[in-house]
């Protein structure tokens, strides 16, 4: 009893964890049914004479091509039905051939014939692109080729059986086609855009909750630390382990018709560039998460001194990739991500000065090879990030994202990168698109920005000046005028002083 209770928690838990499981269940028996009855059943007439028992093939059909997605029921559906047509075929010229031959050498060539073809068809399955996409296709065409070309029927018996064939395994793929498509669908290339979005997201969180975990995990004692440091493991885990699923959800996606917002020729080879990108940058964090609670760790006043680029750097590179994970899931093209990119470019020069001014002179051999490799991954992950913002952007071009909507009238908001530089990083969106503006300040201008908040600016249309070659639109600092405060987010703009 106590096993019976076991296997119903595991089937509600399974079916809570993906309610369409429960769905594609019952898709499968309607599918069976309706197939099964070319057999059982009179009502269809003559389909069930002419069938007899090879409508059993229909049947097995239903049970070996009615996939989870569509386009993995597309490609299994296609590929048999394109194998059980070119293996009959070819089959029924072999057999032909051979009983020109007479009775003696006949059995001897169709042997040739069966070895020869299933050879090569089973090396040529071991051709990468081959095995990707048509491997169960190569598999039916030697099962069906060897099946009738042996077969000791007469020349009519052999034609009725190739033709027989072919049509019941046309019925069952076609029952499975249409029902998968339009009876509650599961596409997968909305799968593979889900995972990536999620990905993304999973990776962001990490980012943004490493440097409370790297500069206060001890403060929180060791069961604080081992919970929160097994949570975060569990959730970029999933990154590492994921290119299976992302190549089998990218190959299944090309067999689907445009649906939705995925039209045709959609770009799905460019989600498995953005796919092992974040592969790369869950590596890194995977390293970077040993050393959050490393045995070397290094003084807790130089620490301090470390932490503001440290946090802005993690912090920077995880808001950025959570700007590229919401434009994907809006399917919008947006440059929201490119402040944060410069930010934490930022905060490694910074990290960078510090460490060339000797501030680590004093630290143990061990303590210092710690510290600069949680560096160096770092400024790897702020590069990746860098590399899967421009992923990102390639794939909104070219799978044609819509831009975003854009405010009635011209604004910008900008930040200071840093205490040190010459100029802030900002944004701006305005009706004719997004640019990168360069406002030139002078000191005065410049002394007017504060240090800790984000100024809101409205540009008047008449207020931008030139266009460089460079595409940037310079504009007079007198022609603008500051209206308030909002957060900062969106598009990275350089400001240099004069």
């Amino acid at each position: 009893m106590e096993k019976l209770r076991e296997i119903v928690r595991e089937g509600r838990r399974v079916g809570e964890e993906d309610p369409r499981r429960i769905v594609h269940s019952f898709k499968v028996g309607v599918a069976l049914v309706l197939v099964s009855s070319f057999y059982y059943y009179q009502p269809f007439g003559p389909f069930t004479d002419y069938f007899g028992i090879n409508a059993m093939w229909a049947v097995m059909t239903v049970v070996v091509v009615f996939e989870f997605s569509v386009g993995a029921t597309l490609s299994k559906g296609l590929n048999r039905g394109v194998a059980t047509l070119v293996g009959g075929g070819l089959a029924l010229g072999a057999h032909q051939l051979a009983s020109l031959s007479g009775r003696t050498i006949e059995p001897i060539l169709l042997a040739t014939f069966v070895f020869v073809t299933a050879a090569l068809a089973t090396f040529v399955r071991f051709f990468p692109r081959v095995k990707a996409t048509f491997d169960y296709g190569m598999l039916i065409f030697i099962l069906t080729f060897s099946l009738i070309s042996l077969s000791q029927f007469r020349d009519e018996e052999i034609l009725d059986l190739a033709e027989s064939r072919l049509s019941t395994v046309l019925v069952g793929g076609v029952s499975c086609i249409l029902i998968s498509i339009f009876v509650c669908p599961v596409w997968a290339g909305q799968d593979l855009h889900s995972l990536l979005v999620s990905n993304l997201d999973t990776l962001s969180h990490f980012l943004q909750e490493f440097g409370d975990e790297y500069f206060e995990a001890r403060t929180y004692g060791n069961i604080k630390v081992v919970e929160k440091r097994r949570r975060n493991l569990e959730r970029y885990k999933s990154v590492l382990n994921s290119k299976s699923d992302e190549d089998s959800l990218a190959n299944f996606a090309k067999w689907e018709p445009p649906h939705g917002k995925f039209g045709f020729r959609h770009p799905w080879k460019q989600y498995l560039v953005v796919a092992a990108l974040l592969r790369q940058c869950a590596h890194r964090i995977d390293a970077l998460n040993s050393y959050i609670n490393s045995d070397f760790q290094i003084p807790i006043d130089i620490k301090k001194k470390l932490e503001e680029p440290f946090r802005r750097m993690s912090l920077e590179s995880g808001k950025a990739m959570k700007e590229a994970s919401i434009s994907l899931k809006k399917m919008t093209k947006s440059s929201s991500y490119d402040i944060h990119i410069i930010n934490s470019q930022s905060a490694c020069e910074a990290l960078s000065t510090l460490l060339k001014s000797g501030i680590l002179n004093d630290v143990e051999p061990l303590q210092m090879v710690s510290l600069l490799t949680t560096v160096s991954l770092l400024n790897d992950i702020v590069n990746i990030t860098e590399k899967i913002s421009e992923s990102v952007r390639e794939l909104a071009s070219a799978a044609r994202f819509r831009n975003k909507m854009k405010p009635t009238e011209p604004s910008v908001s900008l930040k200071k990168l840093d205490s040190g530089s010459t100029g802030c990083a900002m944004l701006i969106n305005s009706r004719d698109g997004d640019h990168v503006v360069t406002i030139l300040l002078s000191d005065d201008d410049k002394d007017d920005i504060d240090d800790d908040d984000t100024s809101h600016i409205v540009l008047d249309d008449d207020t931008i000046n030139e266009k460089s070659e460079d595409g940037e639109i310079h504009v007079q600092t007198s022609c603008v005028r500051e209206v308030g405060m909002m957060p900062e987010h969106s598009l990275g703009v350089r400001i240099l002083q004069i």
